[in-house]
């Protein structure tokens, strides 16, 4: 019998690569990107394999061109697979999906294997691209006023950095608010400690235009609010 394994490669090799191509993905093997001209917009093929069966799902990840090349990293683009630290977004499909929890497909033996095949591209089509999209344009076309030039911002993230936190991705005036926007996450002490002395520091300044700090995910959940 066909095993698991087995099935995965070929499903894999004939019929995931080739349908995420017929929906205007480029790539190979397990990582593949929409074209943009100013985003990378990636999606990665995420694996667990065990002894009769092989797990999978999907990683979706939105990096801005310009970062990337200033970053000068030798590969040819980003792998959606990996945490880098600027992404703009970054999220397993099944937080897109209505479920909003993570979600695995396995390719088992016998004559319906290739339905976990179909059930996954019909999500990247109907869910992750579409999100990838409303994403990258979203960024290239921000509802807020921004905040600080991209100078400035570089500045704020240095100290971040120093401080192994996450860069600040987009800092806007929104609703008198300071909307500061990262990959961070709520259980995150001592990304919390760090984005409460920047807020401290953008407060002193007493810009009138906002009276609180509101730091968000990288999927727009609010984390923080100082003071």
């Amino acid at each position: 019998m066909t095993t698991a394994h087995e099935l995965h490669a070929k499903g894999l090799r004939e019929h995931l690569a080739p349908a995420l191509r017929a929906l205007g993905l480029v790539g190979w093997r397990r990582t593949f990107s929409l074209p943009d001209d100013t985003h990378w917009v990636l999606l990665g093929l995420v694996e667990r394999p065990a002894a009769d069966r092989v797990p999978f799902t999907f990683r979706l990840s939105l990096v801005r061109r310009a970062d990337w090349a200033a970053v000068r990293r030798p590969d040819h683009r980003p792998d959606p697979r990996t945490r880098y630290g600027f992404e703009v977004w970054r999220a397993r499909i099944g937080e897109v999906l209505p479920i909003g929890e993570d979600v695995w497909w396995e390719v088992l033996p016998g004559p319906r294997w290739q339905l976990a095949l179909d059930d996954a591209v019909a999500a990247v089509r109907h869910y992750g691209l579409p999100e990838l999209r409303r994403r990258a344009e979203a960024d290239r076309t921000p509802t807020g006023e921004t905040y600080l030039s991209p100078a400035e911002l570089e500045e704020v993230n240095t100290a971040l950095l120093t401080a192994s936190v996450a860069r600040v991705q987009r800092a806007e005036l929104a609703d008198k608010a300071l909307v500061l926007t990262g990959a961070w996450t709520r259980g995150d002490g001592v990304a919390r400690t760090v984005l409460a002395g920047a807020a401290r520091g953008f407060l002193s300044a007493g810009d009138e235009r906002f009276r609180t700090v509101r730091c968000r995910d990288t999927l727009g959940r609010e984390l923080w609010v100082f003071p």
